[in-house]
């Protein structure tokens, strides 16, 4: 067996669907926010009063609770940190992720743990080491940094370093942008960024007046980091915690990427990663949303085949809704639902979506109608179907078809 110390797998978490799933999928730990100064307020988000249901939910799959208080904080907004800490404390969470000294300055007073994001640019040994004297627990370092850099930070400071290594990138430096906020007065660096580096632009020449549009090179929008095909380098770096990004993603997002990364690991630790299957989930990871695959900077300055070709996803398949779990029936694992917007055939490939149940990804092979065996069922009727995975009534059904 490896005697290397297996990382943490930490996952996003936007609202319960997608911390249900992250949990359910084999996370580690997972990290998320709640009403005010995280650098997600386009998501759900949780409510603070929420926070000991979450931490109680988690404690009992032990799961690591990472609360994000990322933004920068304006002086009438300091009242905010002490609720939001005394909270967390109450609650139990395990760690704070933050980088504005006046969190970290709380953090202290209320001796809870914290990381430093990456929003703090930390790309050295003495950065890390600063933070380090200030009591930080963990760092999340720079996305700028090379798989080299990381190893020779990790070597000279006794410290958790916690990396990224799934899901978008920016084109700024360490994701602080001033773009959105120029353009339409919604700040990236308070969790508010619209991404409008993923468009397409149209210059104009001054003189002459014509005009290109950028269609083909999406110039500031850069390709999804992916480091699946080289995940065992990133384990024997040393890398204490792999960082998923994705808490404005979607559950079925959550769940094939947390189950991959979770594959991929134990099957290092199995000493049973192979090429072959470290492609196979390579192509798994294509299915869900993604601006096409880069491997960041981890080997160095990424180069014009790292950016998007297109807006929006790449992903090779999409989900549709058709209807809804009304009852499900544990001893004999069949699930009774409604079919409201689209037939369901035998075959069909499926996903079970619901706050409790998270995602449950399967195969119709049986469709029933009043004891009759049908080949498809349609829009309107009532069938069940054959289930080896609980869900609940009101879970929401989707088919998975190719794009």
């Amino acid at each position: 067996m490896n005697k290397i110390k297996k990382p943490e797998l930490l996952a996003p978490a936007g609202d319960w669907r997608m911390l249900t799933t992250a949990v359910n999928n084999g996370a580690d730990a997972v990290y998320f926010g709640v009403e005010v100064l995280n650098m997600r307020a386009k998501a759900r988000n949780f409510k603070t009063s929420e926070l000991p249901e979450i931490v109680s939910f988690c404690k009992d799959k032990n799961v690591d609770t990472h609360l994000t208080l990322n933004t920068i904080v304006y002086e009438n907004e300091i009242p905010e940190i002490d609720q939001v800490l005394s909270a967390a404390k109450s609650a139990g969470i395990n760690m704070i992720i933050c980088w504005d000294m006046s969190v970290i300055q709380k953090c202290k007073e209320y001796e809870m743990p914290f990381c430093i994001s990456t929003q703090a640019s930390i790309s050295n040994s003495l950065s890390a080491k600063f933070y380090k004297e200030l009591g930080a627990s963990r760092i999340v370092l720079a996305r700028e940094c090379t798989l080299e850099k990381i190893k020779e930070i990790k070597n000279k400071v006794d410290i958790e370093i916690e990396t990224f290594v799934h899901g978008a990138m920016c084109i700024a430096v360490s994701g602080r942008c001033f773009m959105s906020h120029y353009m339409f007065g919604k700040s990236a660096n308070r969790g508010e960024c619209i991404q409008p580096c993923r468009r397409e632009y149209e210059i104009t020449d001054k003189d002459s007046g014509q005009k290109l549009i950028l269609g083909d090179d999406y110039v500031l929008s850069p390709k999804d980091l992916n480091t699946i095909v080289f995940i065992d380098k990133l384990i024997e770096s040393g890398i204490d915690s792999f960082k998923i990004e994705g808490r404005k993603r979607s559950p079925e997002y959550i769940a094939k990427v947390i189950s991959t990364y979770r594959k991929a690991i134990d099957l290092y630790y199995e000493d049973s990663l192979t090429e072959e299957k470290k492609q196979l989930m390579f192509g798994d990871l294509e299915r869900v949303y993604n601006r096409g695959f880069s491997t960041g900077f981890y080997f160095g300055v990424p180069g014009a085949e790292d950016y998007a070709t297109q807006y929006g996803s790449m992903a090779k398949t999409k989900k549709i809704y058709v209807g809804k779990v009304l009852n499900y029936f544990k001893k004999s694992g069949v699930a009774h639902l409604k079919l409201e917007a689209e037939n369901l055939e035998i075959g069909d490939e499926i996903y079970i979506i619901g706050n409790k149940t998270g995602v449950v990804e399967s195969t119709v092979d049986s469709l029933v109608k009043d004891d009759v065996n049908l080949q498809v069922g349609k829009k309107g009727e009532d069938v069940t179907i054959k289930l080896n995975m609980t869900v609940r009534p009101k879970d929401q059904l989707f088919k998975i078809v190719s794009v």
